[in-house]
């Protein structure tokens, strides 16, 4: 598999505080699917950030589809970022929208006619719980429901990379199961699956997922290599 997403001695730092990650050397390869564990304060999060551009390392070179993304031109940030999908931990809806319209958002930035966006949308919202629930606005849904919106948002223009925070925080085990076959299915058709999550149980459902595993802003294994979990850890 090509690589997908390179990091050379990442480092970032917020203000003048001390670093949140420091020195991250990773490959991440097309088409595979990974976790990011670690504590709390451990910093998943903001590699995620840089991962899905929001924010830009206080050093280091971050590769992203064959091209350095530190140096890349503002005007270049929205292609680059129509290409990855991203699941936020506050979920992030547009509150005026209904659930229908807040899934439709990527289909419509893209392009698509009005009549496909609308079928992509009934079929996404059906696959995960909410087909009854499609002209409901987030402020009448519950945390969980927001959430299963944000995915389904995330993953219906079939991105080149998924970014997840914390994906299955919000909802009970059966759907949390559910969610992360969803991500299974789209990793399968190729999309390359980053979830960062506190939770190791999730690792057991994908087998051929690697882990990288945070410390203090570290990655645990010095060289950077990403692997399965230990045995019995999950």
């Amino acid at each position: 598999m090509a690589t997908i997403v390179q990091f050379e001695n990442v480092g970032l730092r917020y203000g003048t505080g001390t670093e949140t990650l420091i020195d991250l050397s990773f490959s991440l390869q097309g088409g595979a699917f990974y976790f990011v564990t670690g504590a709390s304060g451990a910093g998943k999060t903001s590699l995620l950030r840089l991962l899905y551009l929001a924010q830009r390392p206080s050093r280091g070179i971050i590769r992203l589809f064959g091209e350095d993304a530190v140096v890349l031109p503002r005007a270049r940030l929205p292609g680059f970022r129509r290409r990855i999908g991203v699941v936020f931990q506050d979920f992030r809806l547009v509150p005026h929208l209904s659930a229908a319209d807040n899934v439709a958002l990527p289909l419509r930035v893209a392009g698509m006619n009005e009549r496909e966006v609308k079928q992509s949308v009934r079929e996404m919202l059906a696959w995960v719980g909410l087909a009854d629930w499609a002209e409901a606005r987030p402020e009448t849904l519950s945390g969980g429901e927001q959430q299963r919106v944000a995915i389904a948002r995330a993953v219906i223009a079939r991105p080149e990379v998924l970014v997840a925070d914390e994906p299955t925080g919000n909802v009970d085990p059966e759907m949390a199961d559910r969610l992360i076959h969803l991500f299974d299915s789209l990793n399968r058709l190729g999309t390359t699956v980053v979830v960062a999550t506190h939770d190791l149980h999730l690792l057991s459902r994908i087998p051929t997922a690697r882990m990288m595993r945070l410390e203090e802003g570290r990655l645990l294994d010095p060289t950077g290599s990403l692997r399965h979990p230990p045995e019995g850890e999950a």
